[in-house]
């Protein structure tokens, strides 16, 4: 099947879901898929902590200085200022006027704000520790909304379409590189589709899972990062990779123990109850995220503890119920008492502050091809994230890049559409528990040698270990009957590497990339 639209949007998260919007509402076509069974299923309903607004003292100024300091001096100036000066007014317009996302309030109607690591005032609003799940719900309602906007879930975007690699017009080869759609695989009836799009726009998420340990959702594999660096888009600060300091160690899941409880007075302790923080910062338990990562692991690595401890129970125990109720659910389920002990925490993969190079509007190097979310490398995190900016982030790129790809397909200036190769399917079955030994591969390299501490000689063995098997994998790919796995696979080992050598080039320690060497 081939279909013709104006705006292709891949990825149902808050970036997603403002893109979508944003497009439609100016006349656009827009067919939004996932690879997610409910298009609920993302990195923004995993979110806990919360959003930027703004303090009663605050200003853009005080949050792009905040922002600067977290990102090691690497974040790009125009990206800060566009976030803090119109971030604070889209989530008062969109978040809580239009999609009324019911964020907490204080008794006297105003919103609770809460502060978080490396902020200087207390600006983040919340929904309780499931910050995300609201946001996402209240999007999702704005999106089944509007009527020019079709959500299509199950299906996975196999790869970007091309005039260099996909036109069967030979001549196009020498046309600007340009994206026009993506070829997306329906994974209930097993069949390809040709989805040709005026506007592409990348909104798939993160990469945590190319790790043994994250906080990521299970489809969080990279897979916009892996498309685009096929099809030739840029790609840019891969190697920073953020670990959230504070995950429960229980079991081989890692639930993520929101930044929130450490802004509301958590503390983190060593098996003797040491806050140990205060050996690597000034600012202890609240550090920026990488420092406080690291402290960690180096706190484990000298006593030989599996893990550090994060201790909330000095507070009243109502009120920590009250104000991490998810939190401590699932503190409970795994056998632990948030209101009384301190519970077992590791760092985790949590987040990418690279990924495809964007502009303002989130424009990449392709032609005709955009990203936002997570995805995309717009310079606002340089080094190291910020906590809270990256829901933000979602909503003014993906807000910006929807608006902006339907007046591209309104001036009509660029619409040309070659005639596309039709897929060619392969029927050899695939084994799955090669894929999953492949995916073990992945993990454990990653994990090991390009995790929090790196160095050459670890950095070297990953690259032998994953170049060889991303030529296995694309060997099998290209022979072997399609299924969501196999696809996984091919876009996680492509990531991994995209990472790797990122990291291999950046010689210098700077923000969350640190390396011993």
């Amino acid at each position: 099947m081939t279909d013709r639209i104006d705006v292709l949007v891949i990825g149902s998260g808050l970036a997603g879901c403002s893109a979508a919007i944003a497009a439609a509402r100016r006349g656009a076509r827009v067919v939004m898929v996932t690879k997610a069974g409910r298009a609920e299923e993302s990195n923004t309903w995993e979110a806990q902590g919360g959003i930027i607004y703004r303090a009663d003292d605050d200003s853009p100024d005080l949050l792009a200085a905040d922002i600067f300091t977290a990102g090691a001096g690497l974040c790009r100036p125009d990206a800060v200022e566009l976030l803090s000066r119109e971030g604070p007014r889209l989530v008062e317009e969109i978040l809580l006027g239009e999609a009324k996302v019911p964020f907490d309030r204080r008794p006297d109607g105003a919103l609770d704000l809460t502060a978080e690591a490396a902020h200087s005032r207390p600006r983040i609003i919340h929904r309780a520790d499931g910050t995300g799940r609201a946001i996402e719900e209240s999007m999702l309602s704005a999106v089944r909304r509007e009527p020019n906007v079709t959500i299509l879930t199950g299906r996975s975007a196999l790869d970007l379409l091309t005039l260099s690699h996909h036109s069967r017009n030979p001549l196009d080869i020498y046309a600007m590189p340009t994206c026009v759609g993506a070829y997306v695989f329906d994974q209930a009836s097993r069949r390809v589709d040709t989805l040709l799009a005026e506007e592409t726009i990348l909104a798939t998420g993160g990469l945590g899972r190319i790790f043994v340990h994250t906080t990521n959702p299970v489809g969080a594999c990279g897979d916009g990062v892996a498309m685009a660096y096929r099809a030739g888009a840029r790609c840019l600060n891969m190697q920073f990779i953020q670990f959230h300091p504070t995950t429960l160690y229980h079991g081989g899941e890692r639930f993520l123990l929101s930044e929130a409880l450490r802004g509301e007075g958590a503390r983190l302790v060593d098996g003797s109850g040491r806050e140990f923080m205060t050996d690597y910062h000034p600012d202890g338990s609240l550090a920026p995220r990488d420092i406080v990562a690291r402290g960690i692991h180096q706190m484990m690595h000298e006593t030989g503890s599996p893990c550090a401890y994060l201790d909330i129970s000095h507070k009243p125990a109502a009120w920590i119920l009250e104000r991490f109720p998810t939190i401590a659910g699932r503190c409970r389920e795994a056998g632990f008492d948030l209101t009384s002990q301190p519970i077992p925490v590791v760092p985790a993969a949590h987040y990418s502050c690279g990924g495809i190079a964007v502009d303002g509007e989130g424009r990449s190097s392709l032609n005709r091809l955009r990203a936002v979310g997570e995805v995309s490398c717009t310079g606002l995190h340089g080094a190291n994230r910020l906590a809270s900016t990256s829901l933000l982030e979602c909503l003014v790129w993906g807000t910006r890049a929807g608006g902006a790809a339907a007046e591209a397909c309104r001036s009509g200036a660029d619409d040309y559409f070659p005639e596309i190769a039709p897929w060619q399917y392969e029927t050899e079955p695939v084994d799955p528990a090669l894929i999953a030994q492949d995916w073990l591969t992945i993990r454990q390299t990653m994990w090991n040698y390009v995790g929090l501490v790196r160095n050459r000689r670890r950095l070297d063995r990953a690259h032998a270990i994953l170049r060889e098997l991303h030529m296995e994998t694309g060997r099998f790919y290209a022979k072997a009957e399609l299924g969501d796995g196999l696809i996984s696979l091919r876009n996680g080992v492509q990531t991994a590497l995209v990472v790797l050598l990122a990291a291999m080039e950046s010689r210098e320690s700077r923000g969350c990339h640190y390396r011993t060497d």
